[in-house]
């Protein structure tokens, strides 16, 4: 079936497209510094987190983690961020990973890639699809990385390992799955403002901490309505998470990914990519 903006998700050769651009993107993401650069940047992140909680005293020690997995998520769903503790976990791996595929994206108008692409690749949601894929693996890794450093700096520094080990698989499960949401939604934006990648990184920066999610949750409280955004089922995903808690992941990173590429693919189709 294809729709009068070009959509063609039923393609016979979708597949063979598809897997042809992930080629590239993938050749390219292995074969360029910044990947390593954002994976080791992940696993500082909660190294420094948690050895600076451990340089004040014993008091600041226990009212910023007294739990090695809080630097992994939160006990409970927290859509609103009272102090450092409470926000430094898995989710600033998807600060990170928006201004990784900003640039990333960027580069590709830079160097001229997407203008050759286009010439001769007239598929538009390929490339929707495959950087958000590209995103999604990126941020994936990160959030394994972030894991390895978390799990290290919590040895480190003393902190407990005691916690259920159903809940927290649950947590780093919808971490990972939210990572594919984040990613069309950075790609939906770098697409928009394509041409103007300070607008592009301070977007992915501001919705990446959840500033919207926040200010409307101090309006109307810490609710699970909030779940239908990304942010929110990106908190949903803590300590006290369940099985239910991962659905809501997978079918609110599923549902915000088909509505980012679709809208995506559109705006390609109607304005010069160039």
């Amino acid at each position: 079936m294809q729709t009068a903006h070009g959509l063609n998700f039923e393609s016979p050769s979708l597949i063979k497209r598809l897997k042809g651009m992930l080629g590239v993107d993938f050749y390219r993401l292995f074969h360029t510094p910044l990947f390593y650069i954002f994976l080791g940047i992940a696993a500082i992140i909660p190294a420094l987190v948690s050895m600076g909680s451990a340089m004040g005293d014993a008091e600041e020690t226990t009212s910023l983690f007294n739990n090695a997995w809080q630097i992994i998520a939160a006990n409970e769903p927290l859509y609103v961020v009272n102090d450092i503790g409470e926000y430094a976990n898995m989710n600033m791996v998807f600060i990170f990973g928006g201004i990784m595929i900003s640039i990333f994206i960027g580069h590709d108008y830079k160097s001229g890639y997407v203008k050759q692409l286009f010439t001769t690749h007239s598929k538009k949601q390929d490339y929707m699809t495959s950087k958000t894929l590209l995103g999604a693996f990126s941020m994936a890794c990160m959030c394994l990385t972030y894991l390895f450093g978390g799990v290290l700096s919590g040895a480190f520094t003393g902190l407990s390992f005691n916690v259920n080990a159903g809940s927290l698989i649950c947590a780093i499960l919808g971490k990972i799955i939210m990572s594919l949401g984040w990613a069309s939604l950075y790609t939906f934006i770098n697409i928009i403002f394509r041409a103007k990648f300070g607008i592009s990184i301070a977007l992915c920066f501001i919705l990446g901490t959840g500033i919207p999610v926040i200010g409307a949750a101090a309006l109307i409280g810490n609710t699970p309505a909030l779940n239908v955004f990304l942010y929110g089922s990106s908190v949903y995903a803590c300590l006290s998470a369940n099985a239910l808690a991962v659905f809501i992941c997978l079918m609110n990173s599923a549902v915000w990914t088909t509505v980012y590429i679709v809208c995506g693919t559109i705006i390609l189709s109607k304005r010069d990519v160039y």
